[in-house]
Parts: C-alpha cells; structure tokens; sequence
C-alpha cells in the first residue's frame, strides 16, 4: 500500500526472547548477602538497613549489643555482619573474634564514627575483613573489602 509522501515503511523485526542460563557474578551473589548489623543506636541500624536493602544486600536481623549479636548469628547464620566497634557490653573486636573462630564463620567488617587508623592493629587482629568508617559506609564499600579477601 502506498502512502503519499512517505518512501516506505519498515517493520520492526519480531521480538524473541531467550532464555539464558549462566553462573551469576561475584558481584551478583554479594548482593543477596544475608547481613546481621550490630549497633548499640537504633537510627544508624535503620539508615544502615535502608541503604543495604536499597542495593540488593538481605539484612536478616539487627542487634543492638555484643551479647545480642552472638544471639542472632547463632540463630540466623549470616553471611555478613555488620559490626560497631563500640558497643555497650563489650568491644565490637571482641565479638568479631568469637564470631570468626572456625571456617564457617561470617564475614565480619567493623565500622565506627571514628577512622579506621585510630584503632591501629585491633582490626585485623579480630579477624575481621576489614573496617568503614560510618560516613563511608555503602554496599560498593562492603563489596571492595569482601572481594579483596575472598
């Protein structure tokens, strides 16, 4: 059929999806980390919680003190934990110890309002991943450090 003023006419071709299987990436299986956050205030664990959900990460539960948190990853088995250094029972290098103590443990990373340097060599002795500062805190933060050490 011809149309005054237009040339010709194309069709888009038809549509066809596939589907298509593959590994998914590293980056991909961080996302659907199940995470413990352990901080003694309620307001850094609820805009901690928003922002991890936002990127995809699963928050399981929340503690708000050493003992709590032992309690919750016992009973939820996180892949993740999130933990303040400064907690009011106990220190958060503490309960990162006790959490890291055999090969099936969760990945811990410390965070504080203060800088990582302040803390010297407690990180690392504790078994953590590593630390973030609460300013710096995002799911890309959390991916860096878990990929430098899986």
């Amino acid at each position: 059929m011809r149309v005054p003023g237009v040339c010709g006419v194309r069709l888009p071709a038809p549509m066809v999806w596939l589907a298509v299987w593959r590994n998914a990436a590293p980056e991909a299986r961080l996302e659907l980390m199940k995470v413990l956050i352990v901080d003694d205030h309620p307001s850094f664990r609820a805009s901690a919680r928003r922002m991890l959900e936002s990127e995809g990460f699963e928050v399981v539960a929340e503690a708000g003190t050493g003992a709590e948190a032992l309690q919750a990853a016992d009973a939820w088995r996180p892949e993740l934990v999130l933990l303040d250094v400064q907690l009011p029972d106990v220190q958060g290098f503490d309960v990162a110890e006790r959490l890291c103590v055999n090969g099936s443990s969760p990945a811990v990373i410390l965070t504080s309002s203060r800088d990582g340097s302040d803390f010297g060599p407690l990180v690392e002795r504790s078994g953590a991943r590593g630390f973030v500062p609460k300013s710096d805190l995002s799911g890309e933060a959390l991916r860096r450090i878990l990929d430098d050490r899986t």
